[in-house]
């Protein structure tokens, strides 16, 4: 990869042609949004610096992260990963190899769920107690987080069998404030698990295993396997999560998972079987930013 060779190449808007020039050499989807994030990244400036002062001159220190950061991305590493964080549902969340990378298309549980606490009358409480919400596979945390965040009265647990993963989520929680209402456990989804809960939410491995060979780099070679690997027919997890859920749920209580491309149709036939059943207000699924069908939402009963 050729480098920055003279004193113009240190300054912002030089270096942001010069990492767009290289990324797109690459084929990378988006060259101009990748190289400006890392740009600003590595410089440690806001975004109107590149339209008020693009002959700003950098350091070769700041220089030479930002060329570090290119060759990375190059390399096909996500921009969340080499930054270290995701925005999701407008926080910022820490990543770790341990973490998935959250998606966008995952916000649509988010606003799932507070659209069923709306419904039911939970915004506030539930019989005069706090929300219960347990989330399962909970990775960075960026579902429970930002559903804690917006529901300053309720409560949450929040499993995941990585440790690792489990730091990040607690450090995710304390940045967003909402640590002393969240209790983080490490387990095997609900193995061991008591207690009931008004909503349970999961984001599940759902990827056939004979697919993730074909996954984009950014994906197969950067988020942990176990996150993405559903089984032969991706559909492993769910029947492992649904019939167990039916056990801890109170009485009314939701379950909210996000599924695979053309999935929905299965995961509402598991779920029936288990006991759930629409509710007259709420879909059986939602559909995420391009219109696939992202997310089941039933209820006990």
């Amino acid at each position: 990869m050729t480098q920055p060779h003279d004193d113009a190449a240190g300054r912002l808007g030089d270096l942001l042609k010069w990492g767009r020039d290289r990324l797109r050499e690459a084929d990378i989807e988006t060259p101009e949004l990748d190289a400006r994030l890392l740009l600003l990244a590595a410089a440690g400036v806001e975004h109107t610096a590149l339209i008020a002062e693009p002959a700003r001159a950098l350091s070769p220190d700041q220089v030479r992260r930002y060329c570090a950061m290119i060759a990375q991305r190059r390399g096909g590493e996500p921009v969340s990963r080499i930054l270290g964080y995701r925005e999701f549902y407008g926080h910022r969340f820490a990543l770790s190899p341990a973490t998935l990378d959250p998606r966008p298309d995952t916000e649509t549980v988010v606003e799932r769920c507070l659209q069923v606490v709306d419904i039911m009358g939970w915004r506030h409480g539930v019989a005069g107690r706090s929300l219960r919400l347990c989330d399962l596979g909970t990775g960075s945390g960026a579902i429970i987080i930002s559903l804690l965040h917006a529901l300053p009265d309720a409560w949450g647990v929040a499993v995941d069998f990585s440790y690792d993963a489990l730091l990040a989520a607690r450090q995710n929680a304390s940045a967003l404030g909402v640590a002393e209402r969240l209790a983080l456990t490490c387990g095997n989804w609900t193995d061991a698990f008591c207690g009931r809960f008004d909503v349970i939410l999961s984001n599940p491995p759902y990827i056939e295993t004979d697919d993730i060979a074909g996954l984009r780099p950014e994906v197969k070679c950067f988020d942990p396997v176990a996150a993405l690997d559903g089984g032969a027919d991706g559909l492993e997890a769910y029947r492992r999560i649904i019939p167990a859920a039916s056990a801890l749920l109170a009485r009314e209580g939701w379950l909210i998972l996000e599924v695979g491309v053309g999935q929905s149709t299965q995961v509402v036939e598991l779920c029936r079987a288990a006991g759930f059943r629409e509710h007259g207000a709420v879909p059986e699924t939602a559909r995420d930013l391009s219109g696939c069908h992202r997310v089941v939402s039933m209820q006990l009963g």
